[in-house]
């Protein structure tokens, strides 16, 4: 398949198309950029090497062009000087190189053709990569979220995730249960003599209060 042949069915290839047959359409479209890439740089080299020829082409006729003016100018000298036989053959050469630019000239005018459709090629090619790349976001994107979302799925419908919930479950009962144990080691305990006597003085200090409080409202009332 030659670069051309191949360009054109990179142009009219349906992209969707393509990728709704795959299998695997991130790897294909992947695929189908490193394609679309290494051809953008063939036709790019053949481009480079086409200027090349066309600047070539030109020097040769620029050449050819002041070659024949100077071979004119010698057949005028020939003629001033009475050799009509010698302008003839100057006249011969010039002749002979203006059909050589000639034909040099429509060479030309096929590599600037050439090179127009390079162009043209070039920038079709472009898009349909920036079509593909923007294609390939999208599906990446995509294919990342499908990902998080079966990742969240399978740890709902895990098992074990509700096997660490019932564990969870039974500690909180054990916790409970060691602290109920805590609280009922000292249920029916008798107080010890210093806690006797620190209720007292709280049950002193509380009746003071009362009293002080009773005096204050019986006060307030008789004004």
């Amino acid at each position: 398949m030659t670069i051309f042949s191949r360009i054109t069915d990179i142009i009219n290839a349906n992209i969707n198309a393509l990728l709704e047959r795959a299998e695997d359409p991130a790897k294909m479209i992947r695929l189908m950029i490193q394609e679309m890439e290494d051809t953008l740089v063939e036709v790019r080299s053949q481009s480079v090497r086409t200027i090349a020829d066309k600047r070539e082409i030109e020097r040769k006729i620029e050449r050819l062009e002041t070659s024949g003016r100077e071979w004119e100018d010698k057949a005028a000298f020939a003629l001033g000087k009475g050799r009509e036989d010698l302008a003839k053959s100057a006249l011969l050469v010039k002749r002979k190189l203006e059909d050589q630019a000639v034909l040099l000239r429509e060479e030309l005018e096929v590599i600037e053709a050439s090179l127009a459709r390079h162009s043209e090629d070039l920038s079709r090619l472009q898009a349909k990569i920036d079509e593909a790349k923007a294609r390939r976001d999208s599906i990446e994107l995509r294919m990342k979220t499908a990902k998080g979302r079966v990742r969240v799925k399978e740890a709902l419908h895990d098992g074990r995730v509700d096997d660490a919930l019932q564990r969870f479950g039974s500690l909180e009962r054990r916790i409970d249960e060691l602290e109920a144990g805590a609280e009922v080691y000292d249920m029916g305990k008798a107080k010890t003599l210093e806690q006797e006597f620190a209720d007292l003085e709280v049950d002193s200090d509380v009746t003071e209060d009362l009293a002080k409080l009773k005096a204050r409202v019986a006060a307030e009332s008789d004004r």
